[in-house]
């Protein structure tokens, strides 16, 4: 198997959202997954050891069900939920989890959610949503929300960090996403790469430890 060729094929297959993904002309995006699979699974089967082969084949089968999940469940997009008991579900059973508390009302709201929608479908692994705080006045309460916009980071059901207005991002309404966007890395709630996407076969970097004063966020 050529180790480049499979490591390419990988990164498309595992980033549905990549704007460097091809695409034939007249197929949708779940067909496009469907061949690069095919073409990764055919690089694999090419590989002289029947071992690596069949525990390949298998990691790429558990991945495509692993990525058709995340895309049932809004990853690669920036949704609202409206619901409260949702917001919760979603923060608890996410492994990576981004939410803006929001008001229509703010204006530095409104910026936050732009950065946002560019990030979402760089971070595919990431679920980004946004909730309006008059829709979860009992969430607003127990996390002590007090200052908008507001987004809080969640790793496996953890509140791992919070960002409360731009007091971190310059304190300005100019600020560029990518300023956003190492703020969050320093969360670990995004990384560069995909640090879930085919492990037994490419190197991954390590997971981030978890704090002792982490909020578990728990009804």
């Amino acid at each position: 198997m050529s180790s480049s060729k499979a490591a390419s094929l990988a990164a498309r297959l595992v980033e549905p959202n990549n704007p460097n993904r091809s695409r034939r002309d007249g197929s949708d995006e779940e067909d496009d997954e469907d061949a690069i699979f095919a073409e990764l699974e055919e690089e694999i089967e090419n590989n002289t050891s029947a071992a690596i082969r069949e525990n390949g084949l298998q990691i790429l089968k558990q991945e495509m069900e692993r990525m058709k999940d995340m895309k049932a469940n809004e990853h690669g997009t920036y949704t609202e939920i409206t619901d409260e008991k949702d917001v919760v579900r979603v923060s608890a059973r996410e492994p990576r989890c981004i939410i803006h508390f929001y008001h229509t009302n703010f204006k530095r709201c409104e910026i936050m959610d732009k950065h946002l929608a560019k990030l979402a479908p760089k971070y595919y692994s990431t679920r980004f949503a946004r909730v309006f705080v008059e829709n979860v006045p009992w969430l607003v309460e127990k996390l002590g929300i007090k200052v908008l916009p507001c987004v809080i980071c969640f790793v496996d059901g953890v509140t791992k960090d919070r960002l409360i207005g731009f007091e971190e991002l310059g304190n300005q309404d100019g600020f560029e996403t990518a300023a956003l966007e190492l703020r969050l890395q320093q969360s670990g709630v995004i990384s560069k790469g995909n640090p879930n996407a085919l492990q037994p076969l490419f190197k991954v970097s390590s997971s981030r430890q978890q704090n002792d004063d982490d909020e578990i966020f728990d009804l």
